[in-house]
């Protein structure tokens, strides 16, 4: 088998299964009907719903998205909008810095780029919060450009496509891009609707536990099908948990400031972990990291809401 941390795809490499037409139209003929790829969607609705969708699943997202692009439908609506509204707003999404990030990114984007996102990667990259990522996903889907999106799909697919491995392992920034980039078309437009399939292919059909080899428009060319689909034997993978996390005590308290009208008395938040430890350093970063602010009288509150 083929280890998928030696080997990076050039250009010039005629081996690839991976027919750029063949998973365009795959593409055209199956992909979800899903709002933000909608035709009037421009590059806010686009870099909302990448910003939301990091670490969390689509059907999570779905109603947020929409309340979100109902009510802040430019970035400079959003920058207007007080922080706590905008936490509130974000409800359990998760990771909530990344709506404050967001919303830092709206006020750049509202007074520095004539409220319309950018669409070449380099100055996508320049906003708060954005990553090589998010600024390419971005670019390629709201855009059209020819710029690799790499996640953890993408990831797979080239892994079993390509290199015959069931996974790709801990990822590798630069070989996983340098992959992806050599797969393209050299044209913008199917270079986009390709990087759109490849992520597609991974969240639907080539999944984790249950790959769908049998539907895979990729099957009749697949490594890891032709090695006879063996098990993954590289290096351990990192494995995020969460529960008893001092994450897991930062989203308790926040549920609490989010579920009432003001700053609460400490109290309030002192009753949802029993770790009086871990609950004060969660509390602390959390007021570090400005998603919580406490009042002169000693309550705490979302940020603006005192």
């Amino acid at each position: 088998m083929t280890n998928p941390d030696q080997n990076t795809l050039t250009p010039s490499d005629e081996r690839s299964p991976l027919d750029p037409d063949e998973l365009i139209d795959w593409f055209a003929n199956t992909a979800r009907d899903l709002p933000w790829r909608g035709p009037d969607v421009d590059g806010w609705g686009v870099l909302v719903s990448e910003t939301m969708l990091q670490q969390t699943p689509v059907n999570r997202v779905l109603p947020i998205w929409r309340e979100w692009m109902s009510r802040w439908p430019r970035p400079s609506d959003l920058a207007a909008a007080p922080q706590g509204e905008v936490l509130r707003a974000w409800g359990k999404l998760g990771y909530p810095r990344r709506a404050m990030r967001l919303h830092e990114a709206a006020s750049v984007i509202a007074t520095e780029h004539g409220d319309r996102v950018p669409s070449d990667v380099d100055t996508l990259l320049a906003l708060p919060g954005v990553g090589t990522y998010t600024a390419r996903a971005v670019a390629a889907f709201a855009y059209g450009r020819r710029a690799p999106v790499v996640d953890t799909n993408v990831r797979r697919v080239v892994a079993r496509a390509v290199h015959g491995a069931a996974d790709a392992g801990n990822p590798s920034p630069r070989k996983d891009l340098a992959d992806v980039d050599a797969l393209l078309p050299t044209d913008d437009h199917r270079a986009s609707r390709m990087s759109a399939a490849l992520m597609e292919l991974g969240q639907t059909v080539c999944t984790v536990r249950s790959p769908g080899c049998e539907i895979c428009p990729l099957a009749g060319n697949c490594a890891w099908l032709e090695a006879g689909q063996p098990a993954y034997d590289g290096p351990p993978k990192k494995v995020q948990r969460f529960a008893g996390t001092d994450r897991q005590v930062r989203g308790l308290l926040l549920d609490v400031l989010r579920g009432s009208d003001g700053p609460v008395p400490r109290a309030e938040l002192d009753a949802v972990w029993s770790d009086a430890a871990q609950r004060d350093r969660a509390l602390d970063s959390l007021l570090v990291d400005g998603l919580v602010e406490q009042t002169e009288d000693g309550r705490f509150g979302l940020p603006g809401e005192h």
